[in-house]
């Protein structure tokens, strides 16, 4: 068993979580909560999604994500719209004045990045940027095919002899 601290995908689940923690820092001082900020981004990137869906963007309970909204909307954050044809189903969206807080927080967004990226030259920085859309499309792609195709996916890694604990090829 390779050292955990050198596996690839240790190490990218450290990254996002130490990324996702300084923003935390950084948002705090906004009085957004992550649990807030996540509904506001996902909402800004979908608008109009159900409850339901917006509790499966958010990996969250669907229960959870309806108190969420009811205190995103007591807030005035956002609105529920009955869908045309099916009162049942509410879409949700943003208020002009949530636009306005995923402004401010998109800025903090960015500088976090930039903050984490500074070791990194600018064409280092687009190379990063260029593989992992690479691997977040193998990963699209594989959440598409039926299962019994998605292990082939680890045996061709294997056969190509790449190691995901190191660098090196």
């Amino acid at each position: 068993m390779p050292n955990t601290d050198d596996y690839i995908g240790v190490v990218i689940s450290d990254v996002a979580r130490l990324i996702r923690t300084a923003f935390d820092r950084r948002v705090r001082e906004l009085g957004i909560t992550r649990a807030q900020w996540l509904a506001l981004t996902r909402l800004h990137r979908y608008p109009g999604v159900s409850q339901s869906e917006l509790a499966d963007l958010m990996e969250i309970e669907r229960a959870s994500a309806g108190r969420m909204i009811d205190r995103m909307e007591a807030n005035g954050w956002v609105e529920r719209r009955a869908l045309d044809g099916d009162r049942r189903v509410k879409r949700v969206y943003l208020t002009a004045e949530a636009e306005q807080v995923h402004r401010r927080i998109w800025r903090v967004a960015e500088a976090t990045v930039e903050h984490a990226l500074s070791d990194l030259s600018a064409p280092e920085a687009d190379q990063l940027m260029q593989l992992l859309t690479r691997v977040k499309k193998t990963l699209v792609d594989d959440a598409d095919r039926p299962a019994s195709r998605n292990g082939a996916v680890n045996g061709k890694a294997a056969r190509n002899g790449r190691h995901l604990g190191s660098a090196a090829p």
